[in-house]
């Protein structure tokens, strides 16, 4: 029977403390990383590169980001969007301005310029909370896409207004470009997201991560004990801008090769990636890939079967898809606000104890 444990058998504190305390948990996600590093690769094409596989790493990468922010520390963020065309431009200066430079640390660095970005605009968070600072983002949403059609020198004066990727390799492959292969956009991305969810969750159970949650249930008791609230919030800010541009980055160069700010990251990127958290789970790591994951098939499912088997109209099928989005968003924060994440932990605690009582 999966989950069924007899008794706890911990005998040091690095055993206890470990990120996956339950021994399935460690073989599944063994699994699923020997199974995605070593077969996907293999059998990839470019319709599961560009329809499935990419795209759920990449706003895998941006909920990351934005449950960092809302999930562990509370603080309400519209700005996504926006955010993700900071590491886009930033990246595109950066592969523009340095030839040279290996495109995994344009990535790394086009984070760190969202990161200050994201300090900037998380200041007024000092001093609200709840809707209003949730109109601030939204604020800062708008003006960083006006920013960016507004001014040449960030598309470096280009006719169209539109950015496009530079080709680069690493070891020879190229991850840029027209001429790069899925197999190695899809490892390249896949690398990334792999290293910053396992920070990630290390950073939810540090010191830090302590500090983002106790400012999440009660800033006011938080402050009280001891919390400092303008190092937990601006932190909070900082790590998850850098998520979200390192999202945004890999969105334009890796996976879209161009873009166009309004199109690219309007505000209807913002409310995607909030539905994703929404229904993955508030204050999980593991519910923004769920999220993600759902958010990314479900439409290429519906599709696939009423497009392509069944003939209904491309529009109409649209329309049920956004629908049904909606319906279950609205069901998820009525029934369980804590997503399908919680409901898998539940599902796990009570195997662990079946046939036994909860």
């Amino acid at each position: 029977m999966f989950y069924r444990e007899a008794g706890e058998f911990k005998t040091s504190y690095p055993a206890d403390q470990q990120i996956f305390p339950i021994a399935l948990d460690r073989l599944g996600v063994k699994i699923v990383l020997v199974f995605a590093f070593l077969v996907v690769p293999f059998i990839i094409d470019d319709y599961w590169e560009k329809s499935v596989l990419m795209p759920f790493l990449v706003w895998s990468m941006a909920a990351l980001g934005l449950n960092i922010l809302i999930g562990y520390c509370g603080q309400l963020s519209l700005g996504t969007g926006g955010f993700m065309a900071v590491g886009a431009y930033a990246a595109y200066k950066l592969m523009t301005a340095f030839p040279d430079l290996n495109i995994f640390f344009v990535i790394i660095l086009a984070g760190g310029v969202t990161a200050l970005v994201g300090i900037l605009f998380g200041l007024p968070s000092l001093r609200i909370k709840g809707f209003y600072l949730a109109v601030a983002t939204l604020a800062a949403q708008f003006f960083l896409v006006w920013m960016f059609n507004k001014f040449p020198w960030f598309y470096n004066h280009s006719a169209s207004g539109q950015i496009t990727a530079p080709e680069r390799f690493i070891f020879g492959v190229a991850i840029t470009g027209p001429e790069a292969p899925p197999w190695a956009t899809y490892l390249f991305c896949l690398t990334i997201v792999v290293l910053f969810a396992f920070v990630a969750k290390n950073l939810t159970r540090s010191v830090i991560g302590r500090s983002w949650m106790a400012i999440r249930d009660m800033d006011i008791a938080a402050e009280i004990i001891g919390v400092p609230p303008l190092k937990a919030k601006l932190t909070a800010f900082a790590v998850s801008s850098f998520y979200i541009g390192v999202a945004g980055a890999m969105f334009f160069a890796v996976y879209l090769g161009a873009a166009e700010p309004t199109e690219a990251f309007g505000i209807e990127k913002s409310f995607l990636v909030l539905f994703m958290i929404i229904i993955g789970g508030l204050g999980s790591i593991v519910g923004s890939f769920i999220g993600a994951a759902f958010i990314i098939s479900l439409p290429v499912l519906l599709k696939n079967i009423m497009v392509g088997g069944l003939g209904w109209p491309t529009d109409i099928v649209q329309h049920l898809i956004f629908m049904l989005i909606g319906g279950l968003i609205v069901f998820f924060l009525i029934v369980e606000p804590h997503g399908l994440a919680q409901l898998w932990r539940i599902t796990k605690e009570k195997l662990r104890l079946w046939p036994f009582p909860h």
